[in-house]
């Protein structure tokens, strides 16, 4: 998702920024294609809610530090996760003609979008062109609008750091990026078999699921129930910081008998654990649901699991129990030389800082 005004001129490198309740992640990625320094670094609580940013100054303190500490190129794109941003999949005639195509798509999607959107910054991304049920010419769009006020204050956070904003984009799209190549198996990758249709969903402190095909992201959402409702909830029930509850969290998972922890609190965090991996299962059904009720649409063949909360000890395999497609875990390739945990927080910050 571009947004007007910004540079797209190509830089020597640039650094894909993730920034979720708990932390900020960082990924620079060279103009070769090559992984450079990454960095990571907790965030104080109620400086972002559910994805939304809610205290700029803070954000820009803690943006100026860690570029300052790491050296970071200073060269950014900024992703975005929150309900404040809408995806709507958009079926119209062929259009050869850009500035018609916009009109177009800006007319259809005031009836499609949820949102004023003279309040809204609007793009879009063409996924087909195709013969339509009727021998005509049809072109499959899918159309992004995000709250205006949402996209400044970003991007004064990210100003007021020193930094320099080339691109704003859906976390979404660089998720899939970062996992589409290593995700395929070799036979898809080399042409020899049809490119699954994939739902990619990364776990953390909110759920980001994406449905596509190869490089074609054909659906998008964001669901406020991530892995920070099940650690606010825990926090909440124990009387302890957040930061504790996640990892309680994270060390319990749901492999082990909870009668081998030692620490208190152990059988609650199954508890809300075991409630989470259910209520993430329906999610997961739900965007299903949403994306198989679009018009021609192929069906969802695997789910790929990506995020913090893929690290949890057997949480991925809960999720499976509930879903009747096969689910697995993926890092990208790029990120293998790092630690597991440190691979899969940086796994959107990565595809955020490759080029489109």
């Amino acid at each position: 998702m571009k947004i007007s005004g910004l540079s797209t001129r190509k830089k020597a490198s640039s650094v894909g920024l993730d920034i979720t309740s708990e932390s900020i992640a960082a990924t620079e990625v060279q103009d070769d294609g090559s992984v450079g320094r990454t960095a990571i670094t907790p965030l104080q609580p109620g400086v972002v809610k559910e994805g939304d940013l809610v205290n700029r100054e803070v954000l820009s303190d803690a943006l100026k530090d860690l570029f300052s500490r790491h050296k970071l190129s200073k060269s950014v794109r900024v992703g975005v996760a929150n309900q404040r941003v809408v995806v709507r999949s958009l079926q119209l005639p062929l259009i050869e003609d850009e500035s018609e195509l916009d009109n177009a798509i800006r007319f259809r999607a005031q009836e499609a979008i949820p949102m004023p959107l003279e309040q809204a910054v609007l793009d879009h991304q063409v996924v087909a062109k195709r013969d339509g049920g009727d021998g005509n010419k049809v072109m499959d769009v899918l159309a992004v609008a995000a709250r205006r006020d949402m996209v400044t204050g970003i991007l004064e956070a990210v100003r007021g750091a020193g930094l320099q904003p080339v691109g704003i984009d859906l976390s979404a799209f660089g998720m899939i990026r970062a996992l589409k190549s290593g995700s395929a198996p070799e036979s898809v990758a080399t042409g020899e078999m049809p490119v699954p249709t994939s739902l990619y969903c990364h776990l953390g402190d909110v759920t980001n699921l994406a449905v596509a095909r190869g490089n074609d992201c054909l659906f998008a959402r964001v669901s406020p129930y991530g892995i920070d409702t099940i650690a606010d909830r825990l926090a909440n029930r124990r009387g302890v910081a957040i930061d504790e509850a996640r990892e309680l969290i994270m060390e319990v998972g749901l492999e082990e008998d909870v009668e081998l922890f030692s620490q208190d609190g152990a059988d609650i965090a199954r508890e809300m654990l075991e409630e989470g991996a259910t209520k993430l299962a329906e999610e997961l059904r739900m965007s299903m649901d949403f994306y198989g009720a679009q018009e021609g649409v192929t069906p969802v063949d695997r789910v790929v699991l990506c995020g913090p909360g893929s690290t949890i000890p057997g949480l991925p395999e809960r999720i499976q129990a509930g879903l009747t497609l096969g689910v697995s875990v993926d890092l990208p390739a790029a990120l293998a030389h790092l630690d597991e945990e440190d691979a899969a927080r940086l796994t959107v910050s990565y595809g955020l800082a490759l080029e489109e």
